[in-house]
């Protein structure tokens, strides 16, 4: 395996909602909701989902969970929780802060403030409305 990712997807339980909150409250640019013609199945997959390219070409894809547990064959419930923190590295502090102060105006939830870290960063967490865990990242000087 080349060490490189090119795709994370969320496994979210309200697309619409989900949507609204990354392209309207974060401004993630997008071409909204694609795959409506793939209707799916008790058994197959529908290919409902949302999609964002980042700075430097990683995808983040929104796919509704009951989709990605078909997708997958795992029971519904392998797609929860947030074992994991994506990370969002900014310039500076205030950054930061005003993140944090948009994802609260989006109807995120801040999970750890922006505060100093004994090893040298600023950071604070938040969780989007399925409760993947983000960390915002200032490396101090």
């Amino acid at each position: 395996m080349r060490p490189h990712l090119n795709v994370v997807t969320l496994a979210v339980d309200d697309l619409d909602r989900s949507l609204a909150f990354y392209r309207d409250g974060l401004g993630l640019a997008t071409d909204g909701i694609v795959g409506e013609e793939f209707v799916g199945s008790v058994e197959l997959p529908a290919g409902r989902s949302a999609m964002f390219t980042l700075d430097g070409g990683l995808v983040l894809s929104l796919y509704p969970r009951t989709e990605l547990a078909k997708d997958a064959h795992l029971e519904t419930g392998r797609t929860a929780g947030s074992g994991f923190s994506l990370g969002y590295v900014v310039d500076t502090r205030e950054e930061v802060d005003d993140l944090l102060a948009e994802v609260t105006r989006a109807g995120g939830e801040i999970t750890a403030p922006p505060h100093e870290r004994p090893w040298g960063i600023y950071s604070g967490y938040f969780a989007d409305p399925d409760g993947h865990l983000w960390e915002v990242v200032c490396f101090s000087s």
